[in-house]
């Protein structure tokens, strides 16, 4: 297992836009000396779309430099090309990354079966874990029960990260002996009781000390204490609902004297109103005192 508490990092950029390699080595060991078992580098948090492979292959070799011996550095390789995510794969692989994030093939809208002749790809390039990223939300394809039983016969598809509230769905990842990992913050606690491992999370950049307590009771039968935490975390999770990740994570990252900047187009920098709102949630978590 690569953890119970990984976190989705966001990629720092200076006011020029280049990446701040300074600012996110800082980052990634401030995560891990504050409740993440690993980090997940160029994501969806992490802007991977907005970054070369030049840049991606920084990212990894900065994070692996940064914690590489004290926690899991899981690489973002998946992208709507297999022969893409196959060279990105193998250059991770090359790096040293502890394992592979992998999302279904977004725009091209495949097949089930070209799902998993994507994975089947990618898993021949390289043997390091594959964790499977389902998140319909944002590729519009699902990765249904029967492909998940069929990812789970590839040796090297080892998790699945589940952005799908769908609870059958998730505990029929349970079932194959896959890892459940929640993708989406909210699904954290359900995901735990239903046997999931914990969860590859974005608002751990600002809470990861309760998400660690809060994974750490559930899995110890202490769920009503797991509940508890839970709720007292809904304004990390409203905080989340403001804008479009990364946009609220990063305003808040630098509301706590983080420095991350700002982002790259498409994304805009958060607006006044957003800026304010999640001053608000920070509040409500009570880290702006604390700050």
């Amino acid at each position: 297992m690569l953890g119970h508490v990984l976190t989705a990092i966001v990629t720092p950029f200076h006011e020029d836009e280049s990446i701040d390699f300074d600012a996110f080595q800082r980052l990634a060991r401030h995560l891990v000396e504050n409740g993440s078992d690993g980090i997940v580098v160029a994501g969806t948090t992490g802007e991977s779309p907005n970054l070369t492979d030049e840049e991606r292959l920084d990212l990894f070799r900065a994070a692996i430099e940064a914690v590489g011996g004290d926690a899991t550095v899981v690489a973002g390789t998946g992208t709507y090309s297999t022969l893409h995510s196959v060279h990105l794969s193998e250059r991770a692989h090359e790096l040293g990354a502890d394992a592979l994030l992998v999302v279904t093939p977004y725009y091209s809208k495949p097949p089930q079966r070209g799902i998993v002749a994507h994975f089947e790809a990618i898993a021949r390039a390289s043997d390091k874990p594959i964790v499977a990223y389902n998140i319909p939300a944002r590729v519009v394809v699902n990765i249904e029960p029967e492909t998940i039983s069929r990812l789970a016969e590839i040796e090297t598809v080892r998790a699945v990260k589940q952005a799908n509230d769908d609870l059958a769905q998730a505990k029929h990842v349970v079932d194959t002996g896959l890892d459940l990992y929640a993708g989406d913050d909210v699904l954290i606690q359900p995901f735990l009781e239903l046997g999931g491992v914990g969860g590859i999370c974005v608002h751990t950049h600002i809470v990861g000390p309760q998400v660690a307590e809060q994974v750490r009771a559930t899995l110890a039968g202490d769920v009503e204490r797991g509940r508890e935490i839970d709720r007292e975390l809904e304004p990390a999770y409203d905080l989340l609902r403001i804008q479009t990740n990364p946009l609220p994570i990063k305003a808040a990252l630098n509301l706590l004297g983080h420095r991350v900047g700002g982002h790259r187009l498409p994304l805009p920098a958060a607006s006044e109103d957003e800026v304010a709102a999640v001053r608000v949630c920070l509040d409500r978590l009570g880290l702006l005192v604390a700050a």
